[in-house]
């Protein structure tokens, strides 16, 4: 993977950057099993892509819950916020990548549906946090992750042009919406999410499975320009 040519990179946080796949699954598991439900099996690839507040009116609406939806994400946020100050972990290599793209001269992006209480805690923690120079969320654009609203304003925050930048993400809705932008798009295949494999070799320029693959690659040199 040769990323070489590249002045910035926007990364995904959620099954890009951490592994934390079980634990949105535990938490819908949790939630829906606390009000009688069973997770319904297409509901996490759903809310995938939408922040809180997009994914409580969704389940809100799906379910009939009596709960308002600042009550519904409320609950997500409590539940998630423990684990992602706590317990999840990087994907193997990501913070070893992350820190050679900066010592580089990169400049780099987080682009994620996560809010900042999830993703500062998770990323200072795993020691990424002080190499990215922008943080964007979904609720920040008019459209979610399906659309490149998120990454060509990342990219704008960094000053530089999508075919300046590369995106890494995980999601089949993320890589078409970063191609669509014109960005070249890199896919972590996450082994949690199988279903979405081939679709993702199929649209992303290039696919790999953790950042160990990909670091013996060529890297870009200090400050190189396009």
């Amino acid at each position: 993977m040769d990323i070489s040519n590249f002045k910035g990179v926007i990364f995904d946080l959620d099954g890009t950057l951490i592994e934390s796949g079980d634990v949105w699954t535990q938490i819908d598991i949790d939630f829906l099993g606390k009000r009688g439900f069973a997770v319904p099996e297409n509901y996490g690839k759903a809310v995938s892509a939408m922040d809180f507040r997009q994914a409580a009116i969704y389940t809100k609406q799906l379910f009939s819950l009596p709960e308002t939806i600042e009550e519904i994400a409320a609950e997500w946020r409590d539940m998630a916020i423990w684990h992602y100050t706590n317990d999840i972990p990087e994907v193997s290599g990501a913070h070893q990548f992350v820190k050679q793209l900066h010592a580089a001269g990169v400049k780099l992006a987080l682009a994620t549906a996560s809010s900042k209480e999830l993703y500062e805690p998770v990323l200072k923690r795993c020691g990424m946090y002080e190499y990215f120079s922008e943080f964007v969320t979904t609720s920040q654009v008019e459209r979610g992750k399906g659309f490149p609203d998120i990454y060509l304003l990342a990219a704008e925050l960094l000053g530089l042009k999508p075919g300046e930048c590369a995106v890494f993400e995980d999601i089949p809705e993320g890589v078409g919406a970063a191609k669509q932008g014109g960005f070249r798009v890199y896919a972590r295949l996450d082994p949690k999410r199988r279903a979405d494999h081939a679709v993702l070799r199929q649209s992303a320029d290039s696919c790999f499975d953790t950042y160990i693959d990909i670091m013996s690659d060529k890297m870009p040199e200090h400050n190189k320009t396009v």
